[in-house]
C-alpha cells in the first residue's frame, strides 16, 4: 500500500482521514501545518500528499511548490472549502495533480486518491523501464572480440561504406545496425528497418521501393518505400539473403546508383541512404550455390562485421542477463531483482545456441515463474541443464569414477567466475574443491 501525508489545521478533518485510509491498508502520517509536513518530508519519502489549501504561515499552495522541490515524485492533492477557478488554475500550473472541494465524502476521496496512487504507479514503472532500457549491454563489452568489433564498426560509421553485419541469428546484428547509426553523421536522419523474410516478393518489392496506385490488387492509392523514407540517413536490411533473384537485381541497381522507380511507376526516384545489410547465413556458399548474386555481394561486402555468438564471448553473458532481469523485472512488477549463485553458474555454463534472444527469453520465464526473492534454478529453462547431462553423457563408457569426476570439475570450474561459485555448484564446500583440484591436477 502507499505512503501518505495528511495536512489540515482542522484536527477533525486529520483524524478522520488518518483513521480512514489508515483502515485501506496505507501508512499514514498527520501534520496540522506546513512546517510539521516539512520536517515529516525530511524523514520520509511519501507517494501522496493531502493537503488542506488554506492554512496560517504555510498555505497550501506554498506547500505544494516545496513538495515539489523537494520530493518531485510525490503527488500532491489540494483540499479546499474556497473553491475559484483562479486558486485551481494556480494549483494545476504548480504541479498538483487534483483539487477538490470540501466538504466531500471519504467515498469521493477515496476515489481520488486511489485514481492518484494508479496514475503515479504508472508513471514510476515507466520511468524505471526507460531507464532499464536506455542502457546499452552490448556496447559495453568486456570481450576482446566484440571490443574489437564495435572500435572497427565506429571508424566505418564514420564513412557512407555498405556495411554487412554476419553472425548467427540473435546476436544482437540489428543493435549493432542502429548504434553505427548513432555514431554516424546521418544521426539526425531516419534509422529505416526492412525485414526480408516476413513478405512475399510483391510485398516486399513495394516495402522498399513503393507502388503507384493500380500497381497490382489492393494499390488504391500511390505509396512511398521505405527507402525513400530513409533519404538522408539509413536502411538496415535483415536477413537480406532471402532477397528473391528479381529483388537482387533491382536492390544491386539502388546501390550502384542509388536510383529506382515505384512498382508499376516510370519516375526515376533518386535517394541518399546508407546500406546496413545482415545476414545469419553464409553469403558465400548462398553465392557458390547460385542463390545469391556475386556482383550484389561483393557491393554489399564492403565493410564486413562478423558478431560473435554469446558463447565466444562469456564475459557478456551475467552483465547481459542482469540488464535483461531490469527489464523484465520491472514489466512484471518484481523491481531489485537478482539471481541466486546457482542461478548465476547455470547461465554462465550454458552455451546459448539461440544467443541474447535466447537468454532474453529464459530470463523473461524466470521472472514470471519465480518463487522466491531471487531467481532461482528451478526458475529457469530445463534446457539450460539438459546440456550439461549430455556433455557427461558424452563421457567413454569406459571410464573411471574419478575420469568422470575429474571432467565434470574441470567443466564446472571453467563455467564459473569464482572458486566458490563452483563449489556451490558442484554441491561441496570450497576446501573439498581445492583439494580435488589438487588430486585430479586441474589449473
Amino acid at each position: 500500500m502507499a505512503k501518505l501525508l495528511i495536512v489540515d489545521d482542522e484536527r477533525n478533518i486529520r483524524r478522520s482521514l488518518t483513521t480512514f485510509f489508515e483502515s485501506l491498508g496505507h501508512v499514514v502520517r498527520a501534520a496540522e501545518n506546513g512546517a510539521q509536513a516539512v520536517a515529516l518530508l525530511a524523514e520520509m519519502q511519501f507517494d501522496l500528499v493531502l493537503t488542506d489549501y488554506k492554512m496560517a504561515e504555510m498555505s497550501g499552495l506554498e506547500l505544494l511548490r516545496e513538495i515539489k522541490r523537494r520530493a518531485p515524485e510525490s503527488l500532491v492533492i489540494l483540499m479546499t472549502a474556497y473553491a475559484t477557478v483562479e486558486n485551481a488554475v494556480e494549483a494545476m500550473k504548480s504541479g498538483a495533480y487534483d483539487y477538490v472541494t470540501k466538504p466531500f465524502s471519504l467515498e469521493q476521496i477515496q476515489h481520488t486518491v486511489d485514481r492518484a496512487l494508479h496514475v503515479g504507479s504508472l508513471t514510476a514503472e515507466n520511468r524505471a523501464l526507460r531507464s532499464a532500457i536506455d542502457e546499452e549491454p552490448l556496447l559495453d563489452s568486456k570481450s576482446p572480440a566484440m571490443q574489437r568489433l564495435l572500435e572497427t564498426a565506429r571508424q566505418a560509421a564514420a564513412s557512407d561504406a555498405t556495411i554487412l553485419l554476419t553472425g548467427e541469428s540473435g546476436t544482437g546484428k540489428n543493435v549493432i545496425a542502429r548504434q553505427i547509426h548513432r555514431w554516424s553523421r546521418r544521426q539526425s536522419k531516419p534509422f529505416v528497418v526492412v525485414n526480408c523474410t516476413t513478405l512475399s516478393e510483391e510485398l516486399l518489392e513495394s516495402e522498399l521501393f513503393g507502388h503507384m496506385r493500380g500497381a497490382f490488387t489492393g494499390a488504391v492509392k500511390d505509396k512511398p518505400g521505405r527507402l525513400e523514407a530513409a533519404n538522408g540517413g539509413s536502411v538496415f536490411l535483415d536477413e537480406i539473403a532471402d532477397l528473391t533473384p528479381t529483388l537482387q537485381t533491382k536492390f544491386l541497381r539502388f546501390l550502384q546508383e542509388q536510383n529506382f522507380e515505384r512498382v508499376g511507376g516510370e519516375r526515376t526516384i533518386h535517394v541518399d541512404a546508407r546500406i546496413v545489410a545482415a545476414s545469419n547465413r553464409d553469403l558465400d556458399s548462398e553465392v557458390a550455390a547460385h542463390h545469391f548474386r556475386e556482383d550484389l555481394y561483393y557491393r554489399l561486402n564492403v565493410i564486413t562485421l562478423r558478431v560473435p555468438p554469446l558463447r565466444e564471448r562469456r564475459e557478456d553473458i551475467l552483465p547481459l542477463a542482469q540488464w535483461l532481469l531490469n527489464i523484465a523485472a520491472v514489466r512484471n512488477s518484481h523491481p531489485g531483482l537478482a539471481f541466486s549463485p546457482g542461478a548465476t553458474a547455470a547461465l554462465t555454463r550454458y552455451r546459448w545456441p539461440g544467443n541474447v534472444r535466447e537468454l532474453r527469453n529464459a530470463i523473461e520465464r524466470g521472472t514470471v515463474l519465480m518463487r522466491g526473492e531471487t531467481i532461482a534454478p528451478d526458475d529457469l529453462p530445463d534446457s539450460l541443464f539438459h546440456e550439461s547431462t549430455e556433455a557427461l553423457a558424452g563421457i567413454p563408457n569406459a571410464a573411471s569414477l574419478d575420469e568422470v569426476e575429474r571432467e565434470h570439475i574441470a567443466r564446472v570450474l571453467g563455467a564459473s567466475a569464482t572458486l566458490e561459485e563452483a563449489a556451490e555448484t558442484l554441491g561441496i564446500n570450497v576446501t573439498t574443491l581445492w583439494r580435488k583440484r589438487r588430486r585430479y591436477g586441474i589449473e
